[in-house]
C-alpha cells in the first residue's frame, strides 16, 4: 500500500511493489515501477517481506535532468524501479518515496519512528541546514542510512557539513546511485 503525501509539490509519485500501473494522463514520469520490476519482487518475495522506506529530499525527482554530470543520468523513475526490484531479491518490501515539501518528509519519518521501519534517506540539500529534518530522524526506532549520490565532500564548502548524519546509522557518500543498493544490502542483513 503506498500512503499519498499530505503535502503538495511532489515531484514524483512514490514507487512500490504492489502500485498499479499509472494512467496515461498521469504521464511518463509518474508512472509506477514497470510490470516486469513488480512480477519479479512478487515471485521473488512472500507475504513476510520486512517493511524499509527510501525516502529521497528536494529535487531527487528530477534525477535525470538535473546535473547529469553530477547525479548521473539514471531517472528517479529508473532507480526506483531498481530498487524495488532488488529489494524484493533481498526480501524486503521496498517503498520508494520522494517530496519536495519539508513537512510530508517530517510525517514519513515520524510514521516510519512509530511503525519501527527501516529507513535509507538522502535528505539532498535539506541535510545542510534542516534542523526539523534532524530532529525527526533523531527519534528513529530502526537503522537509517543517509545516502548522497554524489561525494558532498568534494563539492562546495556549504555542503560539507550534514546535520543527518550524527543521528543516522550510518552514511554513504559519493558512489552514485549505488549508495542505495548498498544501503539495502545494510539494511537486509540487520536482523
Amino acid at each position: 500500500m503506498t500512503i499519498q503525501p499530505r503535502g503538495t509539490g511532489d515531484a514524483e509519485p512514490r514507487r512500490h511493489a504492489n502500485d498499479p500501473p499509472a494512467t496515461a494522463a498521469a504521464g511518463a514520469a509518474a508512472a509506477a515501477p514497470s510490470v516486469a520490476a513488480r512480477d519479479l519482487v512478487r515471485a521473488a518475495t512472500g507475504p513476510d517481506r520486512r517493511p524499509v522506506w527510501i525516502l529521497n529530499g528536494v529535487n531527487l525527482g528530477r534525477l535525470g535532468t538535473r546535473e547529469p554530470g553530477v547525479y548521473g543520468s539514471t531517472t528517479y523513475a529508473q532507480l526506483a524501479d531498481r530498487l524495488v526490484a532488488l529489494g524484493g531479491e533481498l526480501g524486503l518490501d521496498v517503498d520508494v518515496r520522494q517530496t519536495d515539501d519539508e513537512a510530508t518528509m517530517i510525517g514519513w519519518l515520524h510514521a516510519a519512528a512509530d511503525r519501527g521501519i527501516p529507513v535509507v534517506l538522502n535528505p539532498a540539500a535539506w541535510s545542510h541546514y534542516c534542523i526539523a529534518l534532524r530532529d525527526a530522524v533523531a527519534q528513529r526506532t530502526a537503522d537509517l542510512i543517509e545516502v548522497h549520490i554524489s561525494n558532498v565532500h568534494a563539492r562546495e564548502e556549504f555542503r560539507h557539513h550534514s546535520v543527518i548524519s550524527a543521528v543516522a546509522t550510518g552514511v554513504i557518500a559519493g558512489l552514485g546511485t549505488a549508495g542505495y543498493e548498498l544501503a539495502l544490502r545494510f539494511l537486509a542483513g540487520r536482523s
